[in-house]
């Protein structure tokens, strides 16, 4: 009984946190995507609709690019979605498949970029929502190892 109010407890309060974490995430996403330093008022409508054209761009001109703009680009829209995918699926307590978080990070980066041309913060690039639905594979992948682990050492015998 004792162990049994224990383990209820840890687990409210590491449901509390997942919480806590994932708004502090989302509130630092919607800042970087609309509100960060670095958005400014785009004058010219620029949008690429042809897959891996920014990504190939990026990397067979690399030494022409300073390394923290290639990092941001490419592997900042990766890690960016990254705690979408992972924390969707510990949150909503459902079983999600890897197809169901590739749609959500999908129509959730879609509708970051299609905002972020309307409102002139930013260009429209497919290739961002191609990285950002990694990123969010990528989070669903790691929450799914760590799942696994937890329920090796917790219940060997399954």
């Amino acid at each position: 009984m004792i162990h049994s109010l224990k383990n209820n407890k840890l687990k409210m309060v590491l449901m509390a946190s997942s919480y806590l974490l994932f708004s502090i995430y989302l509130l630092l996403l919607i800042y970087l995507l609309f509100f960060g330093f670095y958005r400014q008022s785009v004058t010219v409508q620029d949008y690429n609709l042809v897959p891996f054209k920014t990504i190939m761009m990026y990397i067979s001109h690399s030494s022409q690019f300073n390394p923290g703009i290639l990092f941001n680009n490419l592997a900042g829209n990766v890690l960016a979605f990254m705690p979408l995918g992972f924390f969707i699926p510990l949150l909503l307590n459902r079983e999600f498949t890897v197809l169901k978080i590739i749609f959500l990070t999908f129509t959730v980066s879609l509708s970051v970029e299609c905002v972020q041309y309307y409102y002139q913060i930013g260009g429209f690039d497919v290739d961002d929502i191609i990285l950002n639905t990694i990123g969010g594979m990528a989070g669903f992948w790691v929450a799914k190892l760590i799942f696994h682990a937890k329920q090796r050492v917790f219940n060997p015998s399954k």
